[in-house]
């Protein structure tokens, strides 16, 4: 009770099967801490329900069928598998549609198509049963045709039926995005660059790529555009977990321990003789912003250019953003870890003002400019954790993208007040703004871009 009561941080507790009086008391005696929210299950007539439901509590009475969806109820109990989770067994129900038809699978019940592919392994229907069991989550999620033939579009391989993508492609045209490209696992020509742990943009010599970096240690470049190769680098031992990109084309890193690394590989080296380099023994600007990093442990990190050096920032597991570089500054945004950082840097003043967002394990996005005080209230707020972020600014104000823990990823250009959505399937790792304003999405087994059918003026 007492550690509960000391962690104010916003929490569920769910607890099932409670039918003891005892443990119901333990309930009631939680209720006064304003951060706590308790769902309980107990059965009817119970110790437990005689305590809880003479208190002030909202209940939910599952025997009353306003509270069950008895067609849907209906439909799972018709699709089980015989002897399996209903004392009948009732044999399986097949879906009723073409499963080579992907205009057809877009309108059928979710379900029953996801029933009828699994009960046909044998049959891959040009490639679409693949691609509809990659991201499946998400096609039983969206309602609608269109929204479903734009998931399908990204998780269809190189290797499936070229007939697939035109028709799937008319199917969505009503949707808020476009498919620019996408690269899941297996795919060959550009082939997929594996599985993502951090995404970056590249700056300087790295203008127009897009750096993916995966869990063995390697980054890869990519065309922002197609997907090609470009290139790769191999940071050895150390696992990348965010990557950002300084305006001379220096990568910074932060490793699974939290520290941050530079590698300079794709810098473009200064013409002189090696003895001039020799004499000039200075530390260079990106040296000292490196040892700034490095007095803190971090989760995320974010690079916003400058007049010379720039600024970087660094978000911790305490919930502060550390900011180093051209501007120094510390604050406080969140209840727990900073899971995401994010930069862009605004019109202000002479040489503009860096400007940072920050997303949190609390499930709120923060703006934040370092030398001023903290809005107090959120950008966006979720009742789940942030993955990933990035910002871009544009003629209409900044855009941002949002990475969800529960899957979904969301688009906001701020001055407009325009929401976009988008929920892939996989969970997301990592998402980034390339050029024109294009969404990129990083998972396990896929890349995927994104171009919004509005267009943005960037």
């Amino acid at each position: 009770m007492a550690a509960l009561a000391r962690d104010t941080r916003r929490t569920v507790i769910v607890l099932a099967d409670v039918h003891s009086r005892s443990l119901a008391q333990l309930v009631l005696d939680l209720r006064p801490l304003p951060h706590l929210r308790l769902v309980v299950e107990s059965s009817s007539r119970s110790p437990a329900h005689r305590l809880l439901s003479a208190a002030e509590v909202a209940e939910l009475d599952l025997d009353q069928g306003q509270w069950r969806d008895q067609q849907r109820f209906e439909q799972w109990q018709a699709s089980a598998v015989e002897g399996v989770g209903t004392r009948e067994g009732p044999a399986v129900q097949e879906a009723d549609v073409d499963l080579s038809d992907p205009v057809a699978v877009c309108q059928a019940d979710p379900w029953l198509v996801t029933t009828g592919y699994e009960n046909e392994p044998a049959q891959n229907h040009g490639g679409l049963r693949d691609a509809w069991l990659r991201v499946g989550q998400s096609l039983c999620h969206h309602p609608a045709a269109p929204s479903r033939a734009l998931t399908l579009l990204t998780a269809l391989s190189d290797s499936a039926d070229p007939r697939l993508a035109p028709a799937l492609s008319e199917v969505a045209e009503s949707s808020e995005w476009h498919v620019v490209w996408s690269r899941v696992r297996g795919d060959l020509v550009p082939p997929w660059p594996g599985p993502v742990t951090a995404l970056g943009v590249g700056r300087g010599p790295l203008a127009g790529s897009l750096l993916v970096a995966g869990p063995g240690g390697i980054i890869r470049s990519l065309v922002d555009r197609d997907a090609s190769s470009q290139g790769r680098l191999s940071l050895g031992r150390i696992q990348p977990q965010a990557v950002a990109v300084m305006a001379d084309g220096t990568v910074l890193v932060l490793d699974g321990h939290g520290r941050a690394h530079a590698d300079a590989s794709w810098v473009p080296r200064p013409a002189g003789s090696g003895i001039a380099a020799l004499l000039d023994s200075a530390p260079s600007s990106t040296e000292l912003l490196m040892g700034a990093l490095r007095d803190h442990v971090g989760i995320s990190i974010a690079y916003a250019p400058g007049e010379s050096t720039g600024t970087a920032a660094l978000g911790d597991s305490s919930g502060a953003v550390h900011i180093c570089g051209e501007i120094t500054d510390s604050a406080v945004l969140h209840r727990g870890r900073v899971t995401a950082l994010a930069s862009v840097r605004l019109p202000f003043g002479d040489v503009g003002t860096p400007v940072f967002y920050s997303g949190g394990a609390d499930g709120t996005v923060r703006v934040w400019a370092p030398g001023s005080t903290p809005m107090r209230e959120p950008l966006l707020q979720r009742p789940c954790p942030v993955v990933s972020m990035d910002a871009v600014d544009t003629e209409n104000g900044p855009l941002i993208a949002v990475a969800w823990a529960d899957g979904e990823v969301e688009c906001v250009e701020g001055a407009a007040g325009i929401h976009r959505m988008f929920r892939p399937g996989p969970p997301v790792r990592a998402v980034a703004l390339a050029s024109e304003g294009r969404l990129v999405i990083g998972m396990d087994e896929s890349v995927v871009c994104l171009a919004p059918r509005t267009r943005l003026s960037l």
